[in-house]
């Protein structure tokens, strides 16, 4: 959504006439619904979709971004970059505070998502020794990643899974950590060095009108890709 914004946004300035209403609150399989029923005109997706399925519901299927899955802090805690080793030791509850980790003395609020959500999903698929301990006894489960967002940016000490687009749009209230020494650079997502990622996606129509084709023209144009890559996130073409 953070970065669905910041292309309506854009797009708003050089399409003043436009008009985008950005929903809330429904998850995967309430958008599809609602595009199928002609109710939203552009469903947002991420990670995991089957072609198969959007297909025969006659719905198309356009990557516009990868987006780097980081771990988050919040912005007081010292620490830039953790292995996958240390990660599994703080959701373990091995070590509880950040001067295990060559920090300063501040206890870790240690943060995660559902198992089932993407984040989650993404971080288990590629640290494998975070599936035994991503326990709620350890960490606080946050249901939302726009709560999550907010978690990392108000609590001193938190670390938890997030996206690029939220760091970028927490004015400097939440700093992303490199992982085994690799940064979350655009640079580093479309080499695949950084191995945490998911797909943005925005799915249509079989035959978007025109108005939703002209704004997905915007989002693949040079434009659109440098507000993709101010938002934290890689275009795809």
């Amino acid at each position: 959504m953070p970065l669905a914004t910041a292309l309506a946004r854009a797009y708003r300035a050089i399409e003043p006439t436009a008009t985008i209403a950005l929903g809330a609150g429904m998850g995967t399989k309430a958008r599809v619904d609602a595009l199928t029923l002609g109710t939203i005109d552009i469903a947002l997706a991420s990670h995991g979709i089957d072609r198969a399925e959007l297909g025969a519901k006659g719905v198309a299927i356009h990557e516009v971004a990868r987006v780097a899955v980081v771990f988050g802090v919040n912005a007081g805690v010292p620490a830039t970059n953790l292995t996958r080793a240390q990660l599994c030791s703080v959701y373990s509850g091995a070590v509880t505070n950040w001067s295990r980790l060559g920090g300063t003395d501040l206890v870790i609020a240690a943060r995660t998502r559902p198992a089932a959500e993407v984040d989650a999903d993404v971080v288990l698929t590629g640290i494998e020794c975070l599936r035994p301990s991503l326990a709620p006894a350890v960490a606080m489960v946050v249901e939302k990643p726009e709560e999550m967002a907010a978690a990392l940016a108000s609590t001193s000490g938190a670390i938890g899974m997030t996206s690029m687009p939220f760091v970028q749009a927490s004015d400097g209230r939440i700093r992303a950590l490199a992982l085994d020494g690799v940064s979350p650079s655009a640079e580093t997502v479309a080499s695949g060095r950084y191995a945490l990622t998911r797909a943005s996606y925005m799915l249509t129509g079989a035959r978007p009108s025109p108005a939703v084709a002209r704004f997905l023209a915007f989002v693949r144009s040079p434009a659109g890709a440098r507000i993709i890559i101010a938002n934290g996130g890689v275009p795809v073409e």
